[in-house]
């Protein structure tokens, strides 16, 4: 499924917990996430955490930042079974 934030448009990768549509997304995601190539969402606490992500070919990746890290970053850095969101620029 497809989304326009900030006039980019984003493929919602993974939804577990089916929460991202029920979120206006416009309001939390700012011009800082407009460089990264995917955007991770957490629920935590009933509010969302943001985190941006690079593809492994794009030169500003780094190992934190790698999406193919991303597993690893839900499971040390989430709170345990949380909701998430991943969302991939197009």
């Amino acid at each position: 499924m497809a989304l326009k934030i900030r006039n980019n448009d984003y493929e919602i990768i993974k939804d577990y917990g089916e929460t991202v549509l029920a979120l206006d997304l416009n309001d939390i995601v700012t011009d800082y996430y407009d460089n990264f190539d995917y955007i991770v969402g957490d629920w935590a606490y009933g509010k969302v955490r943001l985190k941006g992500f690079y593809d492994k070919n794009n030169k500003l990746v780094k190992e934190h930042n790698n999406i193919e890290n991303v597993d690893n970053y839900l499971t040390n850095n989430c709170a345990y079974g949380c909701k998430y969101f991943i969302l991939k620029k197009n």
